[in-house]
């Protein structure tokens, strides 16, 4: 059976600048089993596991809920799992990382803003939390968030600043959270890192942001949200009297 650091090896290994890992991101086992019987590895989104379970974005669900939500996705797959678990939930960085490692995930995602205010975190108190998570568990990959384009200034060069702090402090990729298209391929050139980037309805596909330098590209909730307003269409039909197995 492959070993938990075997299966994280195999998930940094993916991240490659030009030719990226996708990862369409899943929220529950069953979410999670068509996804792994076709790409190498496994993703939640933090949005979509929070809606599924009732709760709102912004870390709403609580801790236990939350990591027994990637336990549930990490039993059900035989591939390497990394986890949306925004900022943690205010758990210590160590805790942070055991709690991972016994749901079975072997990378995460961590943001600098604060949940509940969206308030960026001071740049050298960031590279202090993520060199604590790293120093916690030497084998997570992990992918530090950048929140500037959603939360903060928008300026590239602040963006570029926390990337390139996040990657010294021991973070494998940086994912640039709502970058424009025009400015991803000078991003990853200033960089010089893994960058992840999500692919949105009117960005540019997976292939062009690899073309555009990208190692990673993610859906975040996308995936669901579509899924979801396909069964509103289908729950119409039903309620209107027709059969939602029939064109």
């Amino acid at each position: 059976m492959i070993t938990r650091e075997e299966k994280a090896s195999v998930l940094r290994a993916l991240h490659v600048p030009g030719t990226p890992v996708v990862l369409p991101n899943v929220w529950d086992a069953a979410s999670a089993k068509v996804v792994a019987a076709r790409f190498p590895a496994i993703a939640t989104a933090s949005a979509a596991v929070s809606s599924s379970l009732g709760y709102g974005d912004g870390e709403d669900m609580p801790a236990d809920e939350a990591f027994a939500a990637v336990a549930r996705v990490a039993r059900a797959v035989d591939v390497p799992v990394t986890a949306d678990v925004e900022r943690g939930y205010s758990l210590a960085p160590a805790q942070i990382a055991a709690r991972l490692a016994q749901a079975g995930a072997v990378g995460c995602n961590l943001e600098d803003s604060e949940p509940a205010t969206e308030a960026m975190i001071d740049l050298d108190a960031q590279v202090e939390f993520l060199g604590a998570v790293r120093a916690a568990d030497p084998h997570l990959v992990l992918n530090a968030r950048v929140d500037v384009f959603v939360h903060g200034s928008r300026d590239v060069e602040e963006a570029v600043t926390r990337a390139r702090a996040y990657l010294a402090a021991g973070a494998d990729c940086v994912y640039p959270i709502g970058i424009p298209a025009d400015r991803v391929e000078e991003f990853c050139r200033a960089v010089d890192g893994p960058v992840n980037v999500a692919h949105t309805p009117d960005g540019p596909t997976p292939a062009r942001l690899g073309e555009l330098g990208v190692a990673r590209v993610s859906f975040g909730p996308g995936l669901q949200r579509v899924l979801l307003a396909k069964l509103e269409q289908l729950v119409d039909v039903v309620h209107d009297g027709g059969s939602p197995y029939r064109r």
